[in-house]
This record gives structure tokens, sequence and C-alpha cells, in this order.
């Protein structure tokens, strides 16, 4: 396009006019590292926006997947059941019910998918009939009861070890043939050929069958089949054994004639391998249709008006909607922090463009080119790289984030790639509203605008709204709330407009006593930063950057700090012995032996009566001195030994109790009656947790007490601990595992619990490990972020301070005095910075902790003894000070880095202009 020419007429006229000399600038190579630096912006920006919801969707499809798959089967599979009034043979026989299974099949649409391999139908007792043939197991002289099944598909899932599969009894035979699986032949004495009467029908063992994946779902449903059970019932309790029996699905219709009430079903698992979580509403719906919908009416117009359906399903997808509803705010937060401080970082991008170019733009606007002209040609400049490089974006998080949405993503690039190419046209069209010559904008000299104190008041106005919205209904309450999300961003935006209106006091008091000392320096610095034009976009994205940065930080650390907790809690130290008689007295002296332990403390552990009728007590006998040691370790309830020493005499046994007892039973001496004798005790200290029964009504005495009261049976290998307690956070897991088999009889079964495997399991869910990982991710993009916006803050004025030092070096300015004057002249807006982010960080943990619950993050829904406990939101000083300290020392490291290589430029600069100097000197 010519220059002095004026673009005018509509906006697309005016774009397609100015898109020919765009397209010819960027091949040009006019700015090709400006065009490469904005391109690389844009399309990192793109990605981590297009990939952010393809990340949400695909840790929620992880965790709607083992929300179904990490259950026994039986619970993600729909059962149908016909009701028993239905007694005609004709409809149990094989071909009405295989009829019925092709027809139910056809209902199951995605995303209510089915695994056909493993689905059954036919029909079953649903009452257990005795047998009172001779020779069959009877452990208390009960004879045994049977559950007999007619299903499909038991070839495909069994082996035959003896024998063969039932066959179809013959027409007019009064013996049908049922086969039986190993484990059930063993228990009940019984083989191949064994006679066997129940229900009134006569049957023939024909066969011993092994299980094919005995755990899955063709056989959970119905664990009698595979494993029969020992089970008690009566008064006195009496044992007896129940299992079940295979017959061919012909004999069916044989069922009808036993008093086994006797029912059809069909059995379908669910396949998950697809299913994603946006299906899961759906998927849901579905259940529910066939529950108690119009999916039951169909159901019943195939298998009968007694048809019912049943599945776990239901709830299961309950509980995973919950978990990500209240996971979901605590997501949307770092995502809110990480989006404003990316918008920052790509308008000051434009600022950087529009200033350096400023005598450019200025000219044009001085040869008449239209502002509508420039905004098109400037826009046409930009759009030729950003839309380019956000579309890459796209496309790149579309490859390499796994997720189901598209148009989410795509969105959210466009955005990016929208605000890429107009930040530099609008504020280019800021700057160049009005041709006027040059007018300085200080940071000390500028004046608030009525219209500012507005946008401002505006911002407070919504701050305190969305500060008391999360206070009030905090982020367990599930969904995701705009406002609520946005409100630590908002918290950082008030605290920018509140420092940009107080930083100028602080320079005008040290200016004044630095104009009167004898170096330039320092008052050059002031001067110079109060000179400084009004920083506030990289003011504004370093304290959202800080403040997302501290949110976060102390989010993750309160995740490891309640899993932790909750571990700890739920072994009472790092490792936890338990069996349900006596340990060895081998094992008890060898554990201290075991590379990692540092100590090991047996203890006796019983539960007692209470005489009010309340929850039971837990009374722990232990050494005191060694109990103490282990209190203080793991911070449960740590006291001073000498407090439970034993008075002697008659007096009652100093005990250490818990709240709940004292609140109970006051201070009054109580009786405990433990297997070796009557205990006396007294509460002597109130303690509201203790390594050996945290949480519950505890009462902890010294072992020696005991011992002098009841030396007999407390000596008695008898009645030795049962429990051990080690500490050892280096403990080796092996080691101790082969110490406990070495020391212990293959007869006593023992239990060992460890904090390390309990705290994993606490973060093993699949929704709250992508949560986490993508809350850290959006941390660790907003911490860089913020430091590419700190780089171009000191980029933008880059130009002038290597001019100033230019200028003084000509005065001759030593390197020495130059390199502090900008170090000194960057310090007051980097100490703004750190500061103000440091300030900003702990408010908005203050302001917003008390109504942030970490629960859902940190624990699964079921956690043990802290799961129901809320997990608040405190202060972590590590995530408040490094992120602050970091950008204070990149800010000074930047300055001086500057400062070195403005003077190796100016050095280099004298030396080429005296070389010529130096050849024709001899002329």
């Amino acid at each position: 396009m010519p220059k002095g020419t004026t673009l005018s007429g509509g906006p697309l006229v005016r774009l397609r006019a100015a898109l020919p000399a765009a397209l010819h600038i960027v091949r040009a190579g006019e700015a090709p590292t400006a065009a490469l630096a904005l391109g690389a912006l844009m399309l990192i920006t793109a990605f981590l926006a297009a990939a952010f919801p393809r990340g949400v969707d695909a840790y929620e499809t992880r965790g709607v997947r083992a929300a179904l798959s990490d259950v026994p089967p039986d619970q993600r599979t729909v059962q149908i059941t016909a009701g028993r009034t239905d007694t005609t043979p004709h409809s149990h026989t094989p071909a009405v019910l295989d009829r019925q299974d092709a027809a139910l099949r056809s209902q199951f649409t995605a995303p209510l998918r089915i695994s056909p391999a493993d689905a059954a139908h036919g029909v079953r007792t649903t009452a257990p009939l005795p047998s009172h043939d001779p020779g069959l197991a009877r452990p208390d002289g009960v004879d045994p009861r049977f559950s007999l099944y007619a299903v499909s598909g038991l070839a495909r899932h069994t082996a035959v070890a003896q024998g063969r599969l039932p066959r179809p009894a013959a027409p007019g035979s009064p013996t049908r043939e049922a086969a039986i699986t190993v484990a059930t032949a063993r228990a009940l004495h019984l083989r191949p050929g064994s006679p066997l009467h129940v229900g009134g029908l006569a049957l023939r063992i024909s066969g011993l069958l092994t299980p094919h994946a005995p755990e899955g779902p063709y056989w959970a449903v119905d664990p009698l089949v595979t494993t029969p059970a020992l089970v008690a019932e009566g008064t006195p309790p009496q044992k007896l054994w129940q299992a079940g029996l295979l017959l061919a699905p012909e004999d069916g219709p044989a069922l009808l004639s036993t008093k086994g009430q006797p029912e059809r079903f069909w059995r379908y698992p669910l396949d998950t391998g697809a299913l994603t979580a946006g299906d899961a509403p759906l998927l849901q719906d579905r259940v529910r249709s066939l529950q108690r919908g119009p999916g039951l009416a169909r159901l019943r117009g195939v298998v009968g008006p007694g048809g019912l359906a049943d599945s776990a399903v239901d709830g299961l997808l309950d509980g995973f909607a919950r978990t990500r509803d209240a996971v979901a705010p605590v997501v949307a937060v770092a995502a809110c922090g990480i989006g404003t401080v990316a918008g920052v970082v790509v308008l000051m991008t434009g600022g950087l463009a529009a200033a350096r170019r400023h005598r450019e733009l200025a000219l044009l606007r001085a040869r008449g080119a239209s502002l509508p002209g420039l905004v098109g040609r400037l826009a046409a400049e930009t759009a030729t790289v950003a839309l380019p490089a956000a579309g890459a974006g796209y496309a790149l998080a579309v490859v390499l984030v796994p997720g189901e949405r598209l148009l989410t993503p795509l969105l959210a690039a466009a955005a990016v790639g929208l605000l890429g190419t107009l930040a530099l046209p609008l504020r280019a069209a800021a700057a160049h509203r009005r041709t006027r010559p040059d007018v300085r904008a200080d940071l000390v000299g500028g004046r608030p605008s009525r219209r500012r104190t507005v946008v401002e008041l505006t911002v407070l106005v919504l701050a305190v709204a969305a500060v008391l919205a999360l206070r009030r209904r905090g982020t367990g309450s599930g969904g995701v709330d705009v406002l609520v999300s946005a409100a630590p961003v908002l918290v950082a935006v008030i605290a920018a407009l509140l420092l940009m209106r107080l930083y100028p006091l602080p320079l005008r008091l040290a200016a004044r006593p630095a104009a009167r000392t004898r170096g330039l320096s320092g008052f050059l610095a002031l001067a110079r930063a109060g000179r400084a034009p009004a920083a506030g976009l990289p003011l504004l994205a370093l304290l959202v950057a800080l403040t997302t940065a501290s949110f976060g930080g102390s989010v993750l650390a309160g995740v490891a700090d309640a899993r932790d907790r909750a571990a700890l809690a739920a072994v009472g130290a790092d490792a936890r012995l338990t069996a349900d008689k006596p340990l060895p007295r081998a094992l008890l002296s060898s554990l201290t032996a075991v590379p990692g332990v540092q100590d090991a403390v047996p203890l006796r552990l019983s539960t007692q009566p209470a005489d009010d009728n309340g929850p039971p007590l837990y009374l722990v006998i232990a050494d005191a001195d060694a109990y103490a040691r282990l209190a203080r370790a793991t911070g449960l309830g740590a006291f001073d030994a000498t407090e439970l020493a034993d008075p002697g005499g008659d007096h009652p046994l100093p005990a250490l109790v818990s709240a709940g007892v004292r609140t109970r039973f006051g201070d009054a001496p109580m009786v405990l009656q433990p297997e070796f004798g009557q205990l006396v005790v007294r509460p002597a200290l109130v303690r509201r947790d203790t390594p050996a029964q945290p949480g519950g009504d505890f009462v902890v005495v010294d072992a020696r007490g005991v011992a002098r009261l009841h030396p007999d049976t407390y000596a008695d290998p008898a009645t030795g601990p049962s429990v051990v307690l080690l500490a050892g956070r280096s403990l080796d897991p092996t080691a101790l595992r082969g110490t406990i088999r070495t020391h212990t009889p293959a007869a006593l079964p023992t239990r060992l619990a460890l904090r390390s495997t309990t705290r994993a399991q606490y973060a093993d869910s699949p929704l709250q490990q992508g949560a986490e990982r993508l809350y850290t991710a959006a941390v660790a993009a907003g911490a860089g972020f913020a430091l590419l916006a700190l780089l171009l803050s000191l980029l933008q004025t880059a130009p002038e301070r290597a001019r100033l030092l230019t200028g003084l070096r000509a005065i001759g300015l030593p390197a020495a005095q130059g390199r502090r004057l900008l170090v000194l002249e960057a310090l007051p807006q980097a100490l703004l910075a750190a500061l103000g982010g440091t300030l900003t960080g702990a408010a908005t943990l203050r302001l917003l902790g008390p109504g942030t619950d970490l629960t859902p993050l940190a624990l699964p829904t079921t956690s043990g003894p802290t799961g129901t406990a809320p997990v608040p939101l405190h202060p972590d000083p590590a995530s408040l000070l490094l992120p602050a300290t970091a950008v204070l020392l990149l800010s000074l490291a930047t300055a001086l880095l500057q400062s070195l290589i403005g003077q190796r430029r100016t050095q280099h600069t004298e030396r080429r202009k005296e070389a010529p100097t130096r050849k024709e000197a001899p002329n």
C-alpha cells in the first residue's frame, strides 16, 4: 500500500486492502524476530487454552471408568429378573429365554454398552434347598443347602476337571445331571457319579468344573456357584454348608417343581472401555429408566409383567458426580488465574509492539492515516501471525492431549488468537486516537481519572461479592461458579489497583533524603523510577500470578498434609503390626533390628464396655516412656511419661484419656476389667488423639503399674502384646515382612499396615490424581507467564535504559555506578511486586481459606478415621515466599545483565570508533 494512503470504507474493505501489505511485511522480514516471538506466544497460549478442557475431560473419563471398574463385577452388572408368579414351563425353556435375551440386548445402546461374552441368562432358585443324603459334610450335624442354576454359556466359562458337563435329562428320566466346582466337591465330599436329592429332584453329579476367572462378572453375582460358604444359623449358632449346583439349560423348567422359588434371570455386565465422562449423565439416565422408567416398561414387554431391573451403577455414578462436582471449583480457580495471567501477557505483548512502533504509527497518523484504517492494517499484520499460530496450538492440543470435547478447546484457542490479533491495534488506537505531541506519563505525577475510579470501585464490589460467596457457599457445595472461581483474581486486581495508588507515596518520601546525599545513583534511580510509565499490566500480571501460585501451592501443600494426617490417623505410626493372639517374644525383640526401625512399641489393646451404655472404651497398656516417645514422634497426643507413673499402693493408676472419656465420666476413678485382672484408673491427662487409637474414646495406662498389680497374669504369654507400633520414616518394608515371617508361626495370621502404603491409597483415585496434576501444571504455567510478563516489562524500557547508560558513560560515569543505577532503578518495582504478591497471597488465603474444602481433592470418599472431617485451606509459607523471592531476584538479575550487555556494546562501539583514528595517526 503506498505511503500516505488513507484507508477508508467499511471494515471488510479496509481489512482486504490492508491484508496484502501485511503479508508483504511478514514475507519481507521487516520484523522477523517480533513475528516469531508473537507466533511462539500464540502457539503456547492457544495450546494451553485448548489443552485445559481436554485435560479435564481426560481425568474425568479415567475417573468415571475407575468408578465402575474398580468395584466388584456384580456392582457394575445390570440384572433383570422375571416374577416368580410365572410357573409356565414353556417360558423357562432355553429357546424362549434365548429369544428374550436377544430382545433385551437390543435395548442396550450407547453409552449403556454391555460385555456380551460375560452375559448370562437362565433359571435359578432363590431359596436354598436342603439335602438329606448321607455322606455330605455336616460340621454341626445340619443338612447342607443347595441353590440350583440352569445357566447358559457354562461351557465357555469352565474347564472340566473330572467327568463332563451336565446333559439334558432324557424324556421320562427321573434323574437329572448336575455339575459342581472342585471347591464344592472338596468341601461337601462329592465326586462324579454321586447321587444327590435336592427339593424333590433326583440328581447325579456329572463332573467337576474349574471356573475360568472366578472373580469375573460371569460368576461374581452368585459366588456360591464357585465357592461354597460355611454359615452359622439358629440359636445357639450351628454351622452348615451352602453351595450351588449347575444343571443343563434344558432342565430349567424342572426347577418349577421345587420349593426353591425359581425365577428367570438375565445378567448383563457393563463394558466401560469406551465410556467417557460426557457419557456419564446419559448412562445414568438409561440405568434409571430401566429401573423405574420407560425402559422398565419396554423390558416388561419382553419378559412379562413381573420383570424388574436392578443395578448398583446408578449409585456409583452418583458418587463419581459428587466427587467431580466438589473437585471442579478448586480446579476452576487455577484455570481462572492462569487465564488472566496469559491474557495480560498477550496484552503486554501488544503494548510492547505498540511502543516499539510508536514513531512509525505517529508518522502515519500525521500524514493523514485514519484511525480505522490504521487499526485494520495492524489487525491484518498480527492476524497473519496470531491466527495460524493459534490454529497450530489447537491442533497440537487435540493431537497430544486425550479428550472428547472439540468445540470448547476450539473456542478457547480462537479467543486467544482474537486477543493476540487485537492487542496491538487496540493499544495503538488508544495511544494515537488524537495526533498530539508526546506527553510523559509519570508514575508519580499521574493523577487517576474519574473513569478509573469508577472502574476500580466496580472491581472492588465484584471482589467483595466473590469473597462473600465463596466463604458462604464454599467449594464443597459442588458446581463451578465463575464469580467464585475468579475470587483470587479479583482480590489480586484490587491489590494491584491499591498498590498503584499507594506506590508514589514511598517514592516521594525516599526521594527527598536521596536528593541531599552526595551520590548520584540513589537519587537518579528513584527519580527514574518515579518518572517511569505506569506499570499497571505488568504489576497486575505479577500479582495475579503470585496470588495464583501461592493459592495453588497452598492447595497442593494442604492436600499433601491432609493425606499425611489421614494415613497417620489410620495407622497410628509409620507401621502397625497386629494379630488376633499375642505376638511371639522373639518377634518383639527382633523388630528393632530391622533396617530403618527407630522404635518399636508393643502394647496391649482391648475393648472395654462402658457403664453408661455408650460407645466402648479402648484400653491401651504400654510402657509409658516408649509410648511417650512415639506420641512425640508422630505428633498424636504428646505427653510427659512421668504423668503416668505408678503411685503405688491402692491408689488408682493415672491414665491418659480422650476428651470424650473426660466428658462422659469426669475425673472420678473408673473400674476396668481386662483379661488379666481388675484395674482402677483415674484421668490424669486429656488428649484428642493417641497413636494406638486415633479418635474414639481411649484410656492409656503405664504397663509397669499393671504388672505390679497383676504380676502373674500380666507375665503370662497368653496375655502378651498383640499390637506393635513401629517408628521410622526410612524403614524397609521387605526386611520387616521377612522378619515377621521368620519369627511368627504359620498358625498365627498377622496384619501389617504401612503409613506410606496407606497414604498412597488415598491418592490412587484417577479423578483426584488428574485434578492434582492439572492444578500443578496450571500453577507452573502461571508462573511461566508471570516471568514472561516481568521480562516484557523490562524489555519495554530497555532501549531507554540503554540510551541512559550510553549518555552517562559518555560523561564519565564509572561502569560500577551504571550497574548500581540500573539495579536500584529496578528495585522499587521489584519490591512492590514481591511484597505486594506475598501480602496479596496471604490475604487471599485468609479470606478464602474458610470457604475452601480440600477434602474431595485430598481424600477419597471413604478414607477411614478422618474421611468425613473437612480439610481447610491454610497458608503455606514456602508457597508465599518462594515465588515472590524468585520475582525479586529475577528482576534484579535481569537489570544487572542488561547493564553488563549495554556496557559491552558501548565499549565495542568505542573501540570501533578508535580503530580508524589509530590507523590515520602515522600519516
